[in-house]
């Protein structure tokens, strides 16, 4: 069942989302060569516990982080640990938080000090295809064209997107209907409608789209070992332009120029 949000829950959701990109923020200017992943963890957890926030993670399925941190051919699910972040590496960053009972989540790769200029070009389609997405979060269209905005910004660039992991609906839970494919799948697509909030995730690898998940239960990489990126905004679908409740000081106009 899909919930659409009234105005009461959208005053309590708003101000998570604007925690959730407040501490994505704060983490990706953490992230720099030698730093551990169980240090940056450490660190997102300080920050959501700075802004009275707490993971919407940590426990999730048992999930054992405060956040995900996924290094170069990780797809997403990655966890904290020992490994420390070399210059060149990209890192996806997967923040959800709960605050007011309602959860905030989005996502951002960037890159360790710098990168080639694969990575760099995954990094700005994979961000593209977001934005591509969200301009279809609009009234009458249906999740299929926001799925397919993002398939073909993503293959015509010369990538491909993850079949296995897709978006969702999110509010008081972390996965609400409906989901959000990054691919069109045949299946029956519902309507867009106002009040509705939606988790848009892209997940692009620069080889092929297979994945895997490793022994640890959780971690997602490429079956090639190729790059990967991830990026995600928490939307709102409005009576008119698309909401990004995780990025509500940039408007939508203005990200379409990325």
């Amino acid at each position: 069942m899909i919930i659409i949000k009234s105005d009461r829950d959208l005053e309590a959701m708003r101000p998570a989302c604007i925690v959730a990109g407040a501490v994505l923020d704060e983490v990706a200017a953490f992230i720099e060569p030698g730093v551990t992943t169980q240090a940056v963890d450490q660190f997102a957890a300080a920050r959501m516990k700075h802004h009275g926030a707490r993971s919407a993670f940590l426990g999730f399925h048992k999930f054992p982080c405060h956040v995900c941190i996924s290094v170069n051919d990780q797809v997403v699910h990655g966890l904290a640990g020992p490994r420390q972040l070399q210059f060149g590496d990209i890192v996806s960053l997967d923040v959800g938080v709960v605050y007011n009972r309602y959860i905030g989540d989005t996502a951002r790769t960037v890159s360790v000090g710098g990168c080639g200029l694969l990575a760099q070009k995954l990094m700005d389609v994979t961000e593209k295809a977001l934005y591509e997405g969200i301009a279809q979060a609009v009234p009458g269209n249906r999740v299929a064209d926001i799925s397919r905005a993002v398939q073909e910004y993503v293959e015509n660039s010369g990538f491909s997107v993850v079949r296995e992991f897709v978006g969702h609906g999110v509010g008081r839970s972390m996965h609400e209907d409906p989901q959000v494919p990054n691919f069109v799948d045949g299946k029956s697509s519902p309507k867009l409608r106002p009040g509705m909030t939606i988790a848009i995730e892209p997940m692009v690898n620069a080889g092929l789209p297979a994945v895997k998940i490793l022994n640890d239960g959780w971690t997602v990489v490429t079956q090639d070992g190729s790059l990967s990126a991830h990026f995600e905004h928490t939307v709102l679908v409005t009576e008119g332009e698309p909401e990004v409740l995780t990025w509500p000081e940039r408007m939508l106009s203005k990200s379409r120029a990325l």
